[in-house]
């Protein structure tokens, strides 16, 4: 399994001299089997733009896989030229909650938006997903509802081959409960999703010191990211969601905190392909 990390950022892209190294675009992760073009892609934030340079001027022909319909995971889906030209063939899937394309409708269209996803080239095919495991381009996929403020959200497990990828890029942990040191607990799913990962990628998008004050904001603090592989055995840990404020230096800083325990820690960056 080969994961490409096309956009890292939470909330809103941060452009800027402070934000070069780690990337500023919202959430994009790229899946593939081989060395072959990803053909599975996790969220569809302002990253996803970068994907089409991947893809050598090929139309994309693959599924996107929504976690949730914020901004932050779906703004990048008109701008995606690999998916926007002849000859493409996207699937994409959210959440199930009503008619699909008319939830997508609400941000894609006049006066929210000039043009409607409908009108974008190549053929589009929109659909609910629910929670359970699925068989999406080769790759066994496990969603599971998972708790984030604002609407139905999914985390997933990406597995084929031996290898398992975790994905929970948006997480309250809090609201199921305080767990054991107030950041959340390691409930259910969560563990069901990352256990024994070769990798989780993993809302990190506040520290403990911030937790108290932006805890309604519905994200996950990177000590409960650290505690939760920990606890699950996953084997490297990649905190994600940066904080749009949080500089190239501050994230060198915050992953420096957390080496020498049991789960090698990185912090996503956009650009990076990382092989499982």
């Amino acid at each position: 399994m080969r994961v490409l990390f096309c956009g890292v950022r939470g909330s809103t892209p941060s452009p800027g001299a402070e934000f070069v190294r780690y990337g500023g675009n919202t959430s994009c992760v790229a899946v593939a089997q081989d060395e072959g073009p990803p053909r599975l892609v996790l969220d569809a934030g302002t990253g996803l733009q970068n994907l089409s340079a991947h893809l050598g001027g090929d139309p994309f022909r693959g599924t996107i896989v929504l976690s949730h319909l914020h901004w932050d995971h779906t703004h990048g889906l008109p701008f995606f030229s690999g998916g926007d030209q002849p000859g493409s063939d996207v699937t994409l899937l959210m959440p199930s909650q009503g008619d699909p394309g008319q939830v997508l409708a609400r941000a894609f269209s006049p006066p929210h938006f000039p043009i409607t996803l409908g009108q974008l080239q190549g053929h589009w095919c929109i659909g609910g997903l629910e929670a359970g495991s699925h068989d999406i381009e080769g790759f066994d996929v496990v969603a599971a509802d998972i708790p984030h403020k604002g609407g139905r959200t999914f985390g997933y497990r990406v597995s084929v081959g031996g290898a398992a990828l975790a994905y929970l890029s948006d997480h309250s942990p809090v609201s199921a409960g305080p767990g054991p040191d107030g950041l959340g607990t390691y409930h259910e799913a969560a563990l069901l999703l990352a256990g024994d990962a070769d990798l989780l990628i993993h809302d990190a998008q506040h520290t403990a010191a911030e937790f108290p004050a932006r805890r309604h904001f519905g994200h996950s603090a990177v000590e409960y990211a650290v505690g939760l592989a920990e606890t699950a055995g996953v084997r490297t840990l990649v905190v994600f969601h940066h904080d749009p404020r949080r500089t190239d230096d501050q994230l060198d800083a915050l992953v420096a905190a957390h080496q020498g325990g049991s789960v090698r820690v990185v912090a996503a960056a956009e650009g990076v392909i990382i092989d499982i």
